[in-house]
């Protein structure tokens, strides 16, 4: 490798990119699940049309993670905007049957 690749590859933030990578992987799937299964038990409709309706909503939420994920200032703050609304989502039907 050349002097100048080296000194290219040192510049760039690999740590924090591949963080925010698996951030938005990961933290949107979760998010989007706990999305779906609160939907699926806190709304007031037949079983059926709740679970669509989280379903649908899910890909919202994955969306909304991904752009906000790659919008935070740093990957820090990425992670802390998913670990709030993470706990939220998981709290609010903890204890209920599914």
């Amino acid at each position: 490798m050349s002097a100048a690749f080296r000194a290219r590859m040192r510049g760039w933030r690999w740590p924090g990119l591949l963080s925010r990578i698996v951030a938005a992987v990961l933290g949107g799937y979760a998010i989007g699940a706990l999305v779906s299964v609160a939907c699926a038990v806190l709304l007031p409709l037949p079983r059926s049309e709740a679970v669509v309706i989280g379903m649908m909503l899910s890909f919202l939420a994955y969306a909304g993670v991904v752009l906000w994920v790659f919008a935070a200032r740093t990957a820090w703050r990425a992670w802390a905007g998913l670990l709030a609304p993470g706990l939220l989502l998981a709290a609010s039907w903890a204890g209920r049957p599914v």
